[in-house]
Formats: C-alpha cells, sequence, structure tokens
C-alpha cells in the first residue's frame, strides 16, 4: 500500500523524495493554488486507494512537517494546512501555541534541554538565535530553526539512500522452548530479509541473531545475541541461514520461555559490486543467484510463501497471533465485502 501511495504522488510533482513508509516530500514550486493542488492529492488517494491522508505545505520541509501535523489536528482545514497563506501575525500566534517538541528532530532530551534555556514553544524556537542554537546544541538543530524562519535548508532526496541494516524480528504467539522451533522462526525471519535484500540488489556480509525472553513476565530472564562476518557478502538465503543457524546454536540455553527473535544484517553493500573470496568458486555462486531469482518469482507470481525452505517447519505454532487482522479490501478478491439484499 505504501508503494501504491508513492506511485500516485509521484504523478503530482515531477520532484518527489520518499522519508518513509507513510511520508513523503513533494516539490510544488510554481503551483498557483497550493489548497486546491492539495485536496487533489489527498482527494485521489481516498478515492483510488481508501486511505485517508494529510498534507501540509510550506517553504520549507521543517514547516511542511509543521503544517501537516496542524491539517491533522484541525478539522476546520479538511486536511489541507499551508502556513505560507497565513500573515506574519497569525503565523506567530499558531507557533506559539505549539509546544516546541512538535518540531521535526526534537526529541525528549532536546525538549527538556530547550525549556532549560526558556524555549517552550515553536515561535521561542525560530525566534533563537541560531548561532547559539548551534552552540549548545547541532548544526542539524540551527538548521531547524533556519526552516522554521521559511529558509529551505534540506533539499529533497530525490534518490533514497542505502539502508545501513535490514532487521526483521516478531514476538511469538505463545512461549517457545525448543530450539527447533526457535530455528523455524530464525529461518522464516531470515528468509523474509535475505529477500528484501535481493529486492533493494544488496548484499550483507554481517549477520547479527537474537533471542530474548518476555522482561515484563516475573520468570527468569534471558537475552542473548551473537554476530558472525561472512567470507564475502551474499544475498542467498541459504548461505546466510548457514550462518545464522551457527549463531542460534550459540546463544540458544534450554529452558527459558522465548518470547522474540530475530536477524539483523548488516553492512550492507550494493550487489552489483561483488567482491568474491580468492578460493570462491564463481560458477555455484551463479547457480545460487538463479535458484534464488527463481525462488522470488514463484513467489512472487504465486504468493508470497509459495515457496520456501523445509527448515521453516509446517506447523508454525509460535507464529504471531493474527485473529484480529484487517481484511485487505484493495488487494485481496476473498476481503471483499459482500452486500446482500435483504
Amino acid at each position: 500500500m505504501s508503494n501504491r501511495v508513492m506511485n500516485i504522488l509521484s504523478k503530482f510533482s515531477p520532484k518527489q523524495e520518499i522519508y518513509s513508509i507513510d511520508e513523503c516530500f513533494l516539490d510544488l514550486t510554481g503551483c498557483k493554488d497550493s489548497i486546491a493542488y492539495g485536496q487533489s492529492i489527498k482527494n485521489t488517494i481516498k478515492q483510488d486507494l481508501g486511505l485517508p491522508v494529510c498534507v501540509g505545505i510550506a517553504s520549507s520541509k521543517t514547516l511542511a512537517k509543521l503544517s501537516n501535523h496542524i491539517a491533522k489536528k484541525n478539522l476546520k482545514y479538511n486536511g489541507v494546512f499551508d502556513i505560507t497563506q497565513l500573515t506574519l501575525g497569525q503565523q506567530d500566534n499558531l507557533l506559539a501555541s505549539l509546544a516546541v517538541n512538535e518540531v521535526w528532530g526534537v526529541g525528549r532530551k532536546i525538549n527538556e534541554k530547550l525549556k532549560n534555556m526558556g524555549i517552550y514553544s515553536v515561535k521561542d524556537l525560530r525566534d533563537t538565535n541560531p548561532s547559539r542554537i548551534q552552540k549548545y546544541f547541532s548544526i542539524c538543530l540551527k538548521r531547524t530553526v533556519l526552516e522554521l524562519r521559511g529558509e529551505a535548508c534540506l533539499d529533497l532526496e530525490e534518490v533514497a539512500p542505502t539502508n545501513k541494516q535490514i532487521i526483521s524480528s516478531r514476538s511469538f504467539g505463545q512461549p517457545v522452548y525448543e530450539y527447533n522451533e526457535l530455528a523455524q522462526a530464525i529461518t522464516l525471519y531470515l528468509s523474509q530479509a535475505s529477500e528484501k535484500l535481493r529486492q533493494q540488489h544488496l548484499l550483507a556480509q554481517i549477520i547479527q541473531v537474537f533471542i530474548t525472553t518476555n522482561r515484563f513476565n516475573k520468570d527468569v530472564q534471558y537475552s542473548k545475541s551473537a554476530t558472525i562476518k561472512l567470507g564475502h557478502a551474499s544475498n542467498d538465503t541459504i548461505t546466510l541461514l548457514k550462518a545464522a543457524l551457527t549463531l542460534l546454536q550459540e546463544i540458544y540455553q534450554p529452558g527459558y520461555k522465548y518470547a522474540k527473535a530475530g536477524v539483523m544484517l548488516l553492512d550492507l553493500s550494493e550487489a552489483n559490486c561483488q567482491q568474491l573470496s580468492l578460493f570462491a568458486n564463481s560458477e555455484l555462486q551463479n547457480k545460487k543467484n538463479k535458484a534464488m531469482e527463481v525462488m522470488d518469482s514463484i513467489n512472487l507470481y504465486y504468493g508470497k510463501g509459495s515457496i520456501h525452505l523445509a527448515a521453516q517447519g509446517v506447523k508454525q505454532s509460535w507464529l504471531a497471533k493474527a485473529s484480529h487482522k484487517s481484511r485487505a479490501y484493495t488487494t485481496r478478491w476473498d476481503s471483499l465485502l459482500i452486500a446482500k439484499a435483504i
């Protein structure tokens, strides 16, 4: 659904930055009626995907984030707000009514420190000397001050930066005691993570595996992780899985109620720049790559998990509960609502 939203948004501007799974920046330079254009964006996504969105418009990314927040909180704006359409006095009153921690990038620790300096509202932060902010914080917060003044300091990143890590982890639907069940979970999570690697044309050279009990229970607690560096970077599920299961064997301890497990892939690099070790069998590596291509294509055509490693098991009683999962009205025929005449 996120990809579908971003594809629709790309049609509204030649310049787009996908910031997160549910946030995106668009360059609307030259737009004459920003409110009407924002309503068009909002209504198109609602009509095509059934998803409600809000649109914040401003002269900088920080102000645009703030405008989006205002659009969400105030029903009178009907989901679209452009702060540049307010007079300077109206902007002052609005920013004075917003707590400084509503600003993008101001977390709990920075918020506390700002309050100690007498900076409580967004307006207070905007009106503070940027050099003073840089002295006590960083150049990043100084840019935030300038952005709040309408000076664009953060350019649109039209090319998304390469991921630094990929994590696949879930809590179990019931406590897990046995190694075999943990191995099934690690196999599933590693398969999902390596599939993401291939989708993004990346390789991983470092693998981390972790298991943990439920820290909210009064039972004896245990939490452990282990990391290994491969001889050469890979996105082959079987190669990565062998290393992951070796790590699991090292950290597993019987007698505990395990509540969660996961894998983390680190030291990622571009797949087209793969450097094999001196004694690596390039022909075997090519066969592995083709096998993964076939597996991915089958799962893409017939559905996720249509073909998978046997180590994932068949009866996966440890899977997270999904009895209250929302129906997929827009992507699955069997989830469509049925209207019956009475």
